[in-house]
This record gives structure tokens, C-alpha cells and sequence, in this order.
């Protein structure tokens, strides 16, 4: 049983990037340990470093006082340590339990899987969480919430030590995050665990003490019960961020409709019809499994629609593809980033300049120059933090994958931008940025679509806000009417047997 972690001066650099510089710090059993601070504040590469997966320059970590140097994550796992990343590592097309016991599958007669004991291990682990689906379910055919719940089922089953979890909740339900924290608070008593979340409302509700990082740096560890919120963010950011929304330089002219949907029908979309101004953001706001998502996807071309009809300038759109969307003025930046959203072992030069190839042809081939320029005016015009355009994608840090994709839709210049929980998993002076910067295209006069699980940005961006419920619009709100209470009630409309307004 390892009772003990201790970093010493731990140290990474990566060409250009300074990650870590001498971070020192002491996590023990018993206590749920909160990483927090910025993107790019070197939460991520602290944990990457403790799993095998990069060697740090200099420092050390320890545990029970001794030295440890893991060559790879086998090693690690070996020692006992278990790191959930953000970015989901299931394999989708097996089963639920053969991932849940991928290095330990059981064997039976002539070396052959047993899977009547494999399935019956495995649904003892998923009842113990709670969730409404077998061992024997293929991966793919789940949630991308219950893909995650997989993965943290996964760790659990092989009752590390020392575990660790990145942004674990970024796409649970209310009702999945109750369930972890409960498993959580079982596991501390047995293990180390860190805990790396942006999210302010979980940090005070499970952890028992904060480490913040800054720039690499470590800055404070604190008791959670002596520090507040605003503390914690000042000691993040290096400025106090009260009144965020407050602050923003908004668009104060709202032009006529720039586009339309009229009883829009897809799977899981039920006679949606709504419209969006000029130089508004028209937020969409309910529960997990609400039906705004598979909404944008249908009117982007994303999957394909059922029936209804779609319209820009009240020129009625043929959507197929996503590219006949793009081709008309439609942008959609996806809810998963990882999977939809970036090219992560591409540049940051081709993954801006990804939907403009065609037009930065010239006698056959692509001009290099002006692709170039186009990448750099990207990461000029939205303060991109990269060292250079020919940087990785997957190098970045959460915000600047996010701005970087905000960069190649509005190098196409839409009429319409669509963004689909753009700031999950992103700190919260990125968070900022980004509000910013979608106020900033409304002022240019573009129509914007905001969909976030989180109700005070939500609240405090948007300047209408359309409420789904299963599949349908139970209400609608302007942002001087909204309240939390107002929301809550249209989302559960259905649930509670209402019928919105």
C-alpha cells in the first residue's frame, strides 16, 4: 500500500515550451488531492510524467521515499498507478468487459476466453456504479458518457494505489458524476488520488486539498476548506475574473434572421424549429440526452435529417454533407474536439487551413505561402500560444486546440457558426478568452449558436436561450428573463409531465 507522493523539482521542457519548472509538492492517502490551474499550466505533463508516458529533465518523484523512473505506462501500471486522460483509450469495437480487463482477461479450457466468467466480473464492477448497460455491450455503441465511465472502470478495476483522473467528468450526467464521487470517496481511504478538473462547483464538493500550477510553476497547496473560489482563480489566472460575463464587450446591434429551421425532424429531434439573428448568440441549454447536439449535427449534414427545412437569408438550404453546409456559410465546431474537432498529429498550420485547401490552389498546388499566412493571421488575430504554426495540434493546450479551431471556420467566413460545448475541459482565463471572442464575431454580424451544459454561461452570454427537452424546444427565453430556475424547469418540461412554454 503506497501511502506517500512527493514531486521534487520536477522539470520538462518541450522545444520551445517550458512545461514544468522545479515543481514540488506532497500528496497521502486518505485525501483527494485537486491539480488545478490554467491550459498549459503543466497539470497534464505532471501526470504524464508520474504514468511513464514522457521522462522528466530534471527533479524527482517519489513514492513511500523511494525514487521511481517509469520507462513506460506498463511499468507504472505495474507500481500500482492508474492516470485517466481526458482523452478516452477504450477500444470500441470489443465489448465492455474485455475492456474493463483488457491485461487480465480469464482463460479457460485450451487457453480460450472465458467470457461467462469475464461478463459476470465485469457486471459486478458496472452495478457497483450504477449504470444501465452490459458487460457484453460493444463500446462503440455507447455514450460518449458511458465510453468515459468505461475507461474510469477500467482504472478502478485493478485497484491501483495511486490513481489519478483528468477532467473525468467533462461528459457525465448529474447522475454519473453523483455516482464516481461516491466511488470516490470509498477509494480515498485505500489510495492516493489526484483529481484535475476545471470545475469549480466539483473541487469544493470531493476534493480535500488544492495544488495550483501556474506557467509551469507550482504556486500554493491549500486545505480546500480554507480556500475560495476566487482565490483559487486569482492564484490560476494572475487577475481576478469577478463579474466575468459583466466585463465582455458585447454586440449591441441585432440585425434581422440570418437563418432558420422549420420542423426540423432527425433521430432524437422532434418538429425543432427556431432562427437565428445577425450578430446574436442564441444559446441552447438541457439536459444530457436533450437533443441539441443531434439538432446540429442534422442541420449541418452531420447525419442526415428526416424531414423539415433549413434556410439562410430565407433561401432554403439542400444540406446532404457537411460540406454542402460549409459551402453555403454554415460552421459547426463538434462537443468532442478529440475525435471531431482536430487533426492532432497535423500542425497547427493544416489544421487551420484544412477547409480552405481548395481555395489556396494555384496552377495545381497548393500555395504554401498563403496557407502559411492564413495560418498565421489565425493564430495572430485569436492570440493562438504556440511557438510556432508548425507546432502539433496535440501539443496544445485544451483552450488553444479550441481557438485554433475557431480560427479555421472563420477563415471561411460563415454567415452561421454553430458551437457545441466549446469550452468544456478549458480553464477558466481560456474560458474568458473564448467568450470574448464569440462576442467579438456577433459584433461582426454573424449568427452564433451557443450549446453548453453549463448553465451560468449560458446565463450570462447568450441573448436568447432555447430550452430542449427529449428531443423537442419546450421554451424559449431572453437573456433579461432567464434564470436558473426558468431553465431547469423547461429542461425537465417533458420529465415532469409539462409542456414548456
Amino acid at each position: 500500500m503506497n501511502d506517500l507522493l512527493e514531486f521534487k523539482k520536477i522539470s520538462k521542457s518541450f522545444p520551445g515550451v517550458l512545461a514544468l519548472n522545479e515543481v514540488s509538492f506532497t500528496v497521502r492517502r486518505g485525501e483527494v488531492t485537486a491539480l488545478v490551474g490554467e491550459n498549459g499550466a503543466g497539470k497534464s505533463t505532471l501526470l504524464k510524467i508520474l504514468n511513464g508516458d514522457y521522462r522528466h529533465d530534471s527533479g524527482q518523484y517519489l513514492i513511500d521515499h523511494e525514487e521511481k523512473n517509469f520507462a513506460n505506462p506498463r511499468e507504472a501500471i505495474n507500481a500500482g498507478i492508474s492516470v485517466i486522460y481526458q482523452e478516452r483509450q477504450v477500444i470500441p469495437y470489443l465489448s465492455v468487459a474485455e475492456n474493463i480487463f483488457m491485461e487480465d482477461i480469464p482463460s479457460g479450457k485450451l487457453g480460450m476466453v472465458n467470457f461467462r466468467e469475464l461478463n459476470a466480473r465485469a457486471q459486478e464492477i458496472i452495478n457497483e456504479f450504477g449504470l444501465p448497460f452490459r458487460a457484453s455491450s460493444r463500446v462503440r455503441d455507447l455514450s460518449v458518457a458511458y465510453q468515459q465511465m468505461v475507461e474510469i472502470m477500467k482504472a478502478y478495476r485493478r485497484r491501483p494505489s495511486i490513481i489519478a483522473f483528468d477532467e473525468p467528468t467533462a461528459s457525465l450526467s448529474d447522475a454519473e458524476i453523483d455516482s464516481l464521487f461516491e466511488i470516490i470517496r470509498r477509494l480515498k481511504t485505500e489510495m492516493i488520488i489526484l483529481y484535475v478538473s476545471h470545475r469549480m462547483k466539483e473541487i469544493f464538493k470531493i476534493t480535500d486539498q488544492v495544488v495550483i500550477l501556474k506557467d509551469g510553476r507550482f504556486i500554493r497547496q491549500e486545505a480546500t476548506a480554507k480556500i475560495g473560489e476566487d482565490e483559487i482563480i486569482r492564484s490560476m489566472v494572475g487577475r481576478d475574473l469577478g463579474g466575468i460575463f459583466h466585463s465582455l464587450s458585447r454586440n449591441a446591434s441585432i440585425g434581422g434572421v440570418v437563418f432558420s429551421v422549420e420542423n426540423l425532424r432527425a433521430p432524437n429531434v422532434k418538429d425543432v424549429s427556431f432562427s437565428v439573428r445577425a450578430g446574436e448568440i442564441v444559446g441552447f441549454a438541457g439536459l444530457v440526452g436533450a437533443g441539441r447536439t443531434e439538432t446540429m449535427r442534422a442541420v449541418f449534414g452531420a447525419d442526415q435529417k428526416e424531414g423539415g427545412t433549413v434556410k439562410l437569408f430565407d433561401r432554403e438550404l439542400q444540406i446532404r454533407f457537411p460540406e454542402d453546409a460549409i459551402a453555403s456559410g454554415i460552421a459547426l465546431c463538434p462537443e468532442d474536439r478529440k475525435e471531431q474537432g482536430i487533426f492532432s498529429i497535423r500542425s497547427v498550420r493544416d489544421n487551420i487551413s484544412v477547409v480552405m485547401l481548395r481555395s489556396l490552389v494555384k496552377k495545381g498546388f497548393i500555395d504554401q505561402r498563403a496557407e502559411l499566412g492564413l495560418a498565421e493571421e489565425g493564430v495572430r488575430q485569436l492570440t493562438i500560444r504556440t511557438p510556432s504554426v508548425y507546432k502539433t495540434m496535440g501539443e496544445l493546450s485544451g483552450g488553444n486546440q479550441q481557438k485554433t479551431i475557431f480560427a479555421r471556420w472563420i477563415a471561411t467566413r460563415p454567415k452561421l457558426l454553430i458551437l457545441d460545448e466549446p469550452t468544456k475541459g478549458i480553464d477558466v482565463g481560456s474560458k474568458f478568452e473564448i467568450y470574448q471572442i464569440i462576442c467579438d464575431l456577433a459584433k461582426q454580424g454573424m449568427g452564433i449558436i451557443f450549446i453548453s451544459s453549463e448553465l451560468p454561461e449560458i446565463l450570462g452570454l447568450c441573448d436568447r436561450i432555447i430550452v430542449m427537452c427529449q428531443g423537442r424546444i419546450t421554451g424559449e427565453l431572453a437573456r433579461e428573463e432567464a434564470t436558473d430556475h426558468k431553465v431547469l424547469t423547461l429542461a425537465m418540461a417533458d420529465m415532469l409531465g409539462g409542456k414548456g412554454t
